[in-house]
């Protein structure tokens, strides 16, 4: 997964594959969803992403497994 932060737009885009995208969803009014083939999720394009999504305050936690 990589995400991508475009401070000139405030546009962020977070790719999950390298999939061929094959359509693209509006889920709200600054939110989109590129989808492939199968309809996999392949990224999400965020716009006013400093705003909407607070990207500029952003964390990776990875969670442990538990074992059962």
């Amino acid at each position: 997964m990589k995400i991508k932060y475009f401070e000139d737009t405030d546009t962020a885009l977070i790719e999950f594959t390298t999939n061929e995208v094959k359509e693209t969803n509006e889920v709200s009014e600054f939110v989109f969803a590129d989808l492939d083939s199968e309809g996999n999720i392949v990224s999400l394009t965020i716009e006013h992403a400093a705003k909407k999504a607070n990207i500029l305050d952003f964390a990776f936690e990875r969670a442990k497994q538990i074992s059962a």
